[in-house]
């Protein structure tokens, strides 16, 4: 119940906080993110893949909540999964760049994709995935503050793939 009111609360934060845009290294930050991550779940074998030279501006505070979730949630979604694999990367999407984590997890069927950025909206139970339901819309705020978007790719059993673009990567 904490973290569900914790989610919350930073959830209706994020419209008030103030960015502070600065250069940020994504393939660091998203290096650490997932460092930590697997710590919580030692002995766990997990393929996990950043791509080098990712740069953006952006706010870090707040980048790293986005790879927090966002690979967090491709940890969550790939424990069943034998051979596990996530990657971080980066690619050029209509003009933009656009980051992304990719897995080989359960994936889902894109017809409920825009659900998926409303609170409380899940596509899994609680009892197969815990969680809040509260992570990605918490992203979509952010990439939105940033004047970005968020998108996912994925069908079931096939894993998916969620890519960001933050407004100020025009290429």
């Amino acid at each position: 119940m904490a973290s569900l009111i914790d989610g919350l609360l930073n959830l209706s934060r994020l419209k008030r906080l103030e960015l502070s845009l600065v250069p940020v290294d994504v393939s660091r930050l998203a290096t650490s993110v997932a460092a930590d991550l697997l710590a919580l779940e030692p002995g766990r074998a997990v393929q996990v893949v950043v791509a080098e030279g990712m740069t953006t501006e952006g706010d870090p505070r707040l980048l790293h909540v986005v790879l927090e979730n966002l690979i967090g949630n491709a940890l969550k979604f790939t424990s069943k999964s034998s051979g596990a694999r996530i990657e971080i990367g980066c690619a050029q999407t209509d003009g933009q760049k656009a980051f992304f984590v990719k897995d080989n997890g359960v994936g889902f069927d894109m017809a409920h994709a825009t659900k998926l950025f409303e609170p409380f909206q899940r596509l899994h139970g609680v009892d197969d995935f815990p969680g809040t339901g509260i992570g990605l819309a918490t992203v979509q705020r952010i990439v939105a503050r940033h004047g970005g978007r968020i998108w996912p790719e994925a069908s079931p059993g096939a894993g998916a793939t969620f890519f960001f673009s933050l407004g100020n990567d025009r290429t």
